[in-house]
């Protein structure tokens, strides 16, 4: 068997999207899709929104990259856009989301080397993480379908289960640098952490001087309502790494830190040869620009209750298959019962009914839509699952 052009490391369906318009994609054939995946929480505005399409048409025409070693007017101005949305004093951009975790991995460290503490070097994290692909992301997650085969692996990480305070916090010893954490882990099931476990880890590196390191890169950027899901915890990070909606299609990420956490970030200690070019800048500018807008995350907030509300509903009607719901705002889980598998469902849902899912851990289905969802979106989408819980009881009956 020949070796395809295309490098063959994803498991490609059968769709093939050529065009999008809003909340839904168009393949070869001219089927529609209704999209309820967002590219895994990325197309947060949706597809074709004009003003991000107007931001990167203009720009392109302009001015697409520039070297890191000239001054940055457009990354200055986007980097104090999001200071001014956040906790953080400081802001790395990247092209995405596990170039954010790296370099929220290196931004902690350095922090520790800079106080003269050297031996801080581990971060504890979670059992189910997802934190991206990169070396340093998959020695963050004790999870064997990311790490198999690429051993050996970075030092320098310790893994607790996730929402187990007691478990994370008997793990700090004399090396320890802080926690990294998923506020609400997307990969691993859509499962939010708890008041108390995130609460817990952010007193806990107060008490021991070390740093609290969130993944918002799924969960952050309007995804729950809020600009950030560590809003929803009454406290605020060190540093936290971001992507997916930041770009709204675009390939951006970005570390954010305060500006203690970052003091070790000096010139020299980190780079990108791409990240925060004029043309990913114009695309974060205009994703703000609709964001901030007043009305966006109560937008978010109202058609996120709406849907969670519409499949609590009909989960009874399907009980048999659906199990319950999780997650905030719009990053939403269905748990399936054990008879059925996500991945098989999610699979029936595309195929047959036109209704684009993305498969999670814990036997679980994301649902991910644009932030930009109406009520008849949501119609459309029960409508397309509760079809499809009936005709995928009867095929697997």
């Amino acid at each position: 068997m020949s070796t395809p052009a295309l490098m063959p490391v994803y498991p490609r369906c059968g769709v093939r999207p050529v065009r999008g318009e809003g909340c839904y994609l168009i393949g070869e054939q001219g089927e529609r899709y209704l999209d309820f995946a967002a590219g895994i929480a990325v197309n947060a505005l949706g597809h074709g929104h004009p003003k991000l399409v107007q931001a990167i048409a203009d720009q392109a025409a302009t001015l697409m990259h520039v070297s890191n070693l000239y001054g940055s007017p457009q990354g200055e101005h986007l980097a104090q856009r999001i200071v001014d949305s956040s906790f953080a004093d400081t802001v790395f951009f990247t092209n995405s989301g596990t170039e954010a975790v790296e370099c929220a991995i290196k931004t902690a460290r350095r922090y520790h080397y800079a106080n003269g503490n050297p031996q801080r070097t581990t971060l504890i994290t979670f059992n189910n993480a997802f934190h991206g692909r990169t070396m340093g992301a998959i020695s963050a997650t004790n999870q064997p379908k990311m790490r198999d085969g690429f051993e050996p692996l970075l030092p320098g990480f310790k893994y607790a289960p996730f929402n187990d305070l007691d478990a994370a916090l008997a793990l700090i010893d004399d090396t320890t640098a802080g926690f990294m954490v998923e506020t609400i882990q997307g990969e691993g099931g859509v499962s939010a952490g708890t008041q108390a476990f995130i609460q817990g880890l952010r007193k806990a590196c107060d008490e021991h001087g070390l740093l609290l390191v969130l993944d918002e890169v799924q969960c952050g950027y309007g995804r729950t309502g809020k600009m950030w899901a560590y809003e929803h915890y009454g406290i605020t990070p060190d540093i936290l790494s971001s992507a997916k909606g930041i770009g709204a299609g675009f390939p951006l990420g970005a570390c954010l830190a305060t500006a203690e956490a970052a003091k070790g970030m000096v010139f020299g200690t980190h780079g990108s040869t791409y990240g925060g070019n004029p043309l990913a800048m114009a695309a974060g500018e205009a994703v703000l620009d609709v964001m901030l807008e007043p009305g966006f995350f109560d937008h978010v907030t109202a058609m996120g209750d709406r849907l969670r509300a519409s499949i609590e509903q009909m989960i009874p009607n399907h009980d048999h298959l659906f199990d319950s719901i999780r997650g905030m705002g719009l990053m939403l889980g269905i748990k399936l019962k054990d008879a059925a598998v996500a991945r098989d469902f999610v699979g029936h849902l595309r195929d047959h009914h036109g209704l684009l899912t993305v498969a999670a851990g814990e036997n679980v289905v994301r649902v991910l839509p644009p932030l930009v969802i109406e009520e008849s979106h949501i119609a459309e989408f029960v409508q397309k699952l509760s079809d499809g819980a009936r005709d995928y009881a009867v095929a697997t009956a």
